[in-house]
């Protein structure tokens, strides 16, 4: 029974939701994009998230940031969204041959191997076998740590599979 100068209890017994958040409002509603990338259709190398309103290149040029420089010449695979120059030095830096098309609207467009970009299906494939679980696909997780954890889940069991 409470008092008149009483009021509830300031804490509800529930823990702060306090952490990195990357949602982002796009033409969909709120929604996330999930970078990753990746050895082969089953190898994961590195992902990160963004929301999405969030340009791709930033967090392409992150990614590359985080991995080693190839001892070989290796190809990189990437989607038009990562097209620009500054993401395409950077995977040459790191010793990276890009393979991706140039826009269409651009106005010096370069070569790239077709028939090796052909094999970039794998991934989206790997894409759709992650958003096959529904709690991927609609980010029920507010927190990008819990939402991270479960993506790593995912990748377990289709490895797994």
């Amino acid at each position: 029974m409470q008092h008149c100068s009483e009021s509830a209890p300031g804490w509800d017994g529930c823990f702060k939701a306090s952490g990195r958040q990357s949602i982002g409002r796009s033409r969909g509603g709120l929604t996330t994009k999930i970078h990753m990338v990746t050895a082969s259709d089953r190898a994961v190398v590195g992902f990160s998230l963004s929301g999405g309103q969030a340009h791709d290149a930033p967090e392409g040029i992150a990614l590359l940031s985080e991995i080693s420089r190839a001892e070989e010449q290796k190809y990189l695979l990437m989607d038009r969204a990562y097209e620009g120059e500054n993401v395409r030095v950077a995977a040459m830096e790191k010793g990276f041959v890009p393979v991706v098309p140039p826009k269409r609207n651009r106005k010096d467009p370069w070569g790239y191997d077709k028939e090796r970009y052909k094999r970039r299906n794998e991934i989206e494939r790997y894409f759709l076998r992650l958003k096959r679980f529904r709690r991927i696909f609609t980010r029920y997780d507010k927190l990008d740590i819990l939402f991270c954890g479960f993506i790593y889940f995912v990748m377990i069991c289709d490895a797994v599979l």
